[in-house]
């Protein structure tokens, strides 16, 4: 395995967990997948589709999304919004992205 395919391998890790932190945040406003695809790329959470409809039928599953069709317009969506398992589950990881934040600072000497 080369420097570059380690890099990317450790890179997609730590993505990761945070598609799903972002995922949870962002869809405590309601949203179908397409629309949260783009805005998440836009903010510049790098994810694609293939990615993407898989997590969010596994955060479905586990109770964390909950959805409905939208079958008001010509084509119908599946809108998703975060449950309130989901919400608090996401505080957690969010201050859990803090304390790690704040310990990878200092470790660095890139205190704030």
């Amino acid at each position: 395995m080369s420097t570059d395919e380690t890099t990317a391998g450790h890179i997609q890790e730590l993505r990761r967990g945070t598609v799903v932190l972002a995922c949870l945040v962002r869809l405590r406003q309601p949203d179908y997948g397409y629309a949260l695809l783009e805005s998440l790329n836009a903010l510049g959470i790098l994810v694609d589709a293939n990615t993407l409809y898989p997590l969010l039928r596994r955060l479905e599953k586990q109770g964390l999304l909950e959805s409905e069709w939208n079958t008001e317009e010509a084509r119908p969506r599946k809108f998703y919004r975060t449950s309130p398992t989901g919400d608090s589950l996401a505080a957690a990881l969010t201050a859990d992205w803090h304390r790690i934040d704040d310990a990878l600072a200092r470790l660095t000497g890139d205190e704030r």
